[in-house]
């Protein structure tokens, strides 16, 4: 196949995904419309007292339009959110993108650094385990990597605030900041963030991380049985340049839309983790709006959540195309 003609399938692989992405964000925003109108109460049942008459709730109902039916509600919403305009909210009463804009930089925080540790530990256990295949090593890396896998992340959270934060007094349990001694030098403040971001980072990269270890020893394992990894050993390769520059390179492949998929898989983690460890995040901001049934909070959210799984897709997608040229040379794409 000619590069011309490669690059234009290329870009017709690409629109293709894109316009899917577009499509799926569609139907998921469109579901979760329907779901977290159809759940029993509204809003106004929250803010207003007993003892208020029929008119001040329906007054309430009409000031965020939801006393109009179910399908105009829904016209209102999609065309507000084609403007870019994501409504106002009903338990900060401000705007839903005011209030998102202040949570978001706290969710980047933890679920950037769990995604780097968990990349860091998945791939490095990985190759251990692999290298030493059979060893102590192999049987410790792989069973930690079952159990840890295995853990709810909201009891491995409550196990490490026990351990580290309360028995060993270590490290803070819960919050952003210390309200005892607040820091006042930008070293300072940096230094208790970084404490206070240990353990939700942990907590959340430490799932995946053992998810992507098995996956990379797996993958390892695999390429090492190959014609040409046979070849390098033949030549007299170390052992170590066999496994780091002829097995890993190919094994880490898969390892691309792995990923791609991880990251909104740490943001919706980031759910529980933030509310076990009171982050202020998009994760807790999404269940208080539940629990206030601030529709225009929570629609946001998981439209925020369901971009997020879209994106880390497409960027899969795109990441194995371009690292894999076999994949344009027989058609794929």
């Amino acid at each position: 196949m000619a590069d011309g003609q490669r690059t234009s399938s290329v870009g017709t692989y690409l629109i293709r995904r894109l316009a899917i992405a577009v499509l799926l964000l569609f139907g998921v925003a469109t579901i979760t419309f329907v779901l977290i109108h159809l759940a029993p109460g509204d809003p106004a049942d929250l803010y207003l007292a007993d003892e208020m008459d029929s008119g001040a709730r329906d007054a309430v109902l009409a000031a965020y339009g939801l006393d109009k039916p179910l399908y105009v509600q829904y016209g209102l919403w999609l065309g507000s959110l084609v403007r870019g305009d994501l409504g106002w909210s009903i338990a900060h009463r401000r705007p839903v993108a005011e209030v998102m804009r202040e949570r978001i930089p706290y969710t980047l925080q933890i679920t950037v650094a769990a995604f780097l540790l968990h990349l860091a530990l998945g791939i490095g256990i990985g190759v251990l385990a692999a290298w030493r295949r059979g060893t102590l090593w192999d049987g410790l890396a792989s069973g930690a990597s079952l159990v840890l896998y295995s853990i709810p992340s909201f009891w491995l959270a409550a196990l490490l605030i026990f351990i580290f934060a309360i028995r060993l007094d270590w490290l803070p349990s819960s919050g952003i900041q210390d309200l005892v001694h607040i820091p006042l030098t930008w070293w300072e403040m940096t230094t208790d963030r970084a404490q206070h971001l240990v353990l939700p980072v942990v907590c959340l990269g430490l799932g995946s991380a053992a998810y992507t270890a098995r996956f990379v020893r797996g993958g390892v394992l695999t390429s090492m049985a190959q014609e040409y990894v046979q070849s390098a050993r033949a030549r007299g390769a170390k052992e170590s340049s066999v496994v780091m520059r002829h097995a890993l390179s190919n094994a880490l492949l898969p390892v691309i839309a792995l990923a791609g998929l991880s990251l909104p898989f740490l943001f919706g983690g980031a759910v529980l983790v933030e509310t076990v460890f009171a982050w202020p995040g998009m994760g807790s901001l999404s269940v208080e709006a539940v629990f206030a049934r601030d529709y225009p909070v929570v629609m946001a959210t998981q439209l925020l959540l369901a971009a997020m799984v879209v994106a880390g897709n497409f960027a899969a997608d795109v990441g194995l195309v371009l690292a894999d040229p076999r994949l344009r040379g027989r058609g794929i794409v």
